[in-house]
């Protein structure tokens, strides 16, 4: 376990802890003393630099750049989809069209048999 971190704070960074009780006495001074005795410092000053704000931008980016990729990842995905169901369509289209000329091919092969038992008749009978 971290020292720096107390078991009842609420998951609140050292540094954030030590901002609220500096500006929480620095309310109670303008209470109690008259006014401009107490030099504040800007509330620029008393937020210690720590990069949060670039770091908050570095996440925002991270989220907007994740947020991209899953868009494009997933036109990817509803193309490569809609292929594969053309590809079906395609595929049994092309089946029909076997299916129907192997059809054909059976009933040229009837007929050339039913023509050749013809012609061996004729055959059988002139001689």
């Amino acid at each position: 376990m971290n020292p720096s971190q107390d078991t009842g704070s609420g998951g609140i960074p050292e540094d954030r802890k030590l901002y609220v009780v500096d500006s929480i006495n620095d309310l109670n001074k303008l209470n109690l003393c008259p006014a401009g005795s107490q030099h504040l410092f800007p509330l620029e000053e008393k937020i210690p630099d720590i990069g949060t704000n670039s770091g908050n931008g570095n996440h925002s980016l991270f989220l907007v750049g994740l947020i991209i990729v899953l868009i494009v990842s997933l036109a990817l995905v509803s193309f490569v989809i809609f292929l594969i169901v053309q590809t079906g369509n395609k595929m049994e289209d092309v089946s029909r069209r076997l299916a129907a000329e192997g059809k054909d091919i059976d009933d040229l092969k009837k007929i050339n048999s039913i023509i050749v038992k013809q012609l061996n008749q004729l055959d059988s009978e002139q001689n």
